[in-house]
């Protein structure tokens, strides 16, 4: 075995995130492999070699052959030159894969058909028991396949690409000559990216090779845009809203919509369009989200697909009148009825709407009921599934019952809908009606989802002031002030600093909330969402709350276990995905004669 370092490494990268890590930065290993064959079950290594390098200059080479175990196969000999003799006293796996894991340890690993080196690796490591390090990856096939036309490389087999960077080195299938033929193809396929404006690791992993040169002339668009989290808003010439995003790391997500980082035909659209991006900055990425989501649902972007219209949610509505009934809504108002939802589609909640009078028996009709002009019952009274108020079959006690029990459904407890159901589930799965039953199945879990998730946001819609910390990614702390359910302040503590006078700021200059109607009062379901799965994230704390924060003991929160059942058998009944509309591999056309 050997190894040679070229000089010590100043830094060891751990992790590539949305902040963005130039090239020039980023550790590469570019490793290739010797095997008896082609598959991990059936076949070991024979042959590591690996380079180590960065910034184009080279740090370290790793090669070692290693004891398979096997005999190699003749025509593997014949290929490689690997023979048993070589290798029936080199060192076995489980002695050269911890060493070169170490190795290789915080950088990104770069193989000529990836897929097949680092199944490899991972394969071995799963079999001594060898936590795998989750390196990124990167496949210089696949590159070149995106960055060359079929005029410069008519196949992206290593040796031609060898031939056509000139490298110094020429594949043999021998592994450490590949792995330094590879980072020699490696080295030109990243130059020719540099010319196309692909600057960071991020933007390497993300590149598509779709970007037009239109798109690439307007990178300047992202000068000057801010470093750290925050929504950018990309405007026509008229100043109109195009697109409104956010990132925590502005400048250098705007910038990718440049770079060949974006497949997508419409925002590939939108760019075109674009003639300017505005940002604005946030103290960190709740403040980002709660924005972009109060951006969108104001200017409504006609490339934005979600979030546009919160006010087009539907809601389940338990009338407030002598006789109540539920219907479908498009609006919460204050007038003292009973509110679900929202939902996010009419026929989600007409789901559950079922769901509920299979269980209550409510009425279904929209007539105004008077106890002193009666009029003829529907044939749902026939049925058993409604007292007939209408003609005076219950009285207006009577029927107070029956809407407290599904208020209590809507609001408190939704087992006795789902309990309902689930006899009928039985039922029909007795009679072999499986579709049928299905179907009431899918009715109570829009109904049990709904209702667990307007608890969840309920109870945080109703505190009057809840104030919050978490952990910021490059440390320090992030504070939020939350007012009924809306972010109403964000700030940041700087690392080293004293968190009271920030939150003493911050709470001080936050905006002023009152209650709004409804039970998720004055902010809209989707901005407590986030707030909710900002204060689920390890290290939140807790500092002041202002109200109670809790939710129903006997809620749906319970019955979760059969929400993830139900999604499961629904799952298991789905077709095969159709993969029609998955896009073909990318390569630049023929250059024109």
């Amino acid at each position: 075995m050997t190894s040679r370092e070229g000089r010590a490494v100043s830094g060891v990268q751990s992790t590539f995130d949305e902040l963005g890590t130039p090239l020039s930065e980023v550790t590469f290993v570019v490793v290739d492999l010797e095997t008896t064959g082609g598959s991990p079950a059936s076949s070991a290594i024979t042959e590591i070699g690996a380079v180590k390098v960065r910034g184009g200059e080279l740090l370290g080479e790793f090669q070692t052959l290693v004891n398979p175990g096997m005999t190699v196969p003749p025509f593997i000999a014949v290929l490689t030159g690997i023979t048993d003799s070589m290798v029936a006293t080199a060192p076995r796996l489980s002695s050269v894969l911890p060493m070169f894991l170490d190795w290789a340890a915080g950088s990104v690993l770069v193989a000529h058909n990836a897929p097949f080196d680092v199944g490899f690796l991972r394969s071995g490591a799963a079999a001594l028991g060898l936590d795998w390090p989750g390196f990124a990856s990167v496949d210089t096939a696949r590159l070149a396949r995106r960055v060359l036309t079929r005029d410069e490389a008519p196949d992206c087999k290593l040796s031609t690409l060898s031939r056509l960077f000139r490298t110094e080195t020429t594949p043999c299938h021998r592994a450490l000559a590949d792995a330094r033929a590879t980072t020699e193809v490696l080295h030109g396929l990243l130059e020719r990216l540099g010319n196309l404006g692909i600057r960071t690791h991020e933007e390497l992993v993300s590149f598509t090779g779709l970007a037009t040169a239109a798109q690439r002339r307007k990178r300047y668009l992202a000068d000057g845009l801010p470093d750290g989290p925050g929504v950018y808003i990309f405007k026509d010439s008229r100043g109109r809203p195009l697109y409104i995003g956010r990132s925590q790391h502005v400048r250098q997500r705007v910038r990718q919509y440049f770079v060949a980082s974006e497949p997508r035909t419409r925002m590939a659209e939108m760019v075109g369009i674009a003639e300017s991006v505005e940002a604005i900055a946030c103290a960190h990425p709740l403040e980002a989200e709660v924005r972009e989501l109060r951006l969108i649902a104001e200017h409504k972007p006609r490339y934005n697909r979600r979030s546009r219209f919160p006010e087009k949610a539907s809601w389940l509505k338990l009338t407030n009148e002598p006789f109540p009934r539920l219907a479908l809504v498009r609006r919460v108002a204050d007038d003292g009825a009973t509110y679900l939802g929202p939902f996010g589609s009419a026929r989600a909640a007409q789901a559950a709407m079922a769901a509920v009078h299979e269980a209550v028996p409510l009425r279904q009709c929209t007539q105004r009921i008077t106890p002193t002009k009666p009029t003829p019952a529907c044939v749902l009274a026939g049925m058993g599934r409604c007292g007939a108020p209408c003609e005076g079959g219950m009285t207006r006690e009577a029927y107070a019952e029956v809407a407290a029990a599904g208020r209590r459904a809507l609001v408190g407890d939704p087992h006795a809908v789902l309990a309902a159901a689930q006899r009928r589930m039985v039922s029909l799965s007795a009679q072999e009606r499986f579709e049928e039953a299905a179907a009431h199945r899918d009715r109570a879990g829009s109904f049990v989802r709904a209702v667990d998730r307007m608890q969840r946001l309920a109870g945080l819609a109703s505190c009057r002031q809840l104030v919050a910390a978490r952990p910021g990614f490059g440390g320090g702390w992030e504070l939020a002030v939350i007012r009924y359910g809306r972010l109403a302040g964000a700030s940041m503590v700087p690392v080293g600093a004293a968190p009271p006078p920030y939150l003493q700021a911050v709470v001080a200059t936050s905006e002023t909330v009152a209650p709004g109607p409804g039970p998720l009062g004055a902010a809209t379901s989707e901005e407590i969402g986030q707030i909710l799965k900002w204060l689920g994230e390890p290290g939140a704390r807790l500092i002041a709350l202002d109200g109670e924060w809790c939710s129903p003991v006997d809620g749906a929160g319970r019955l979760r276990h059969w929400l993830d059942a139900a999604e499961e058998g629904r799952a298991a009944a789905r077709p095969f995905d159709d993969r029609r509309g998955l896009r073909p591999a990318h390569r630049p056309a023929r250059a024109a004669i």
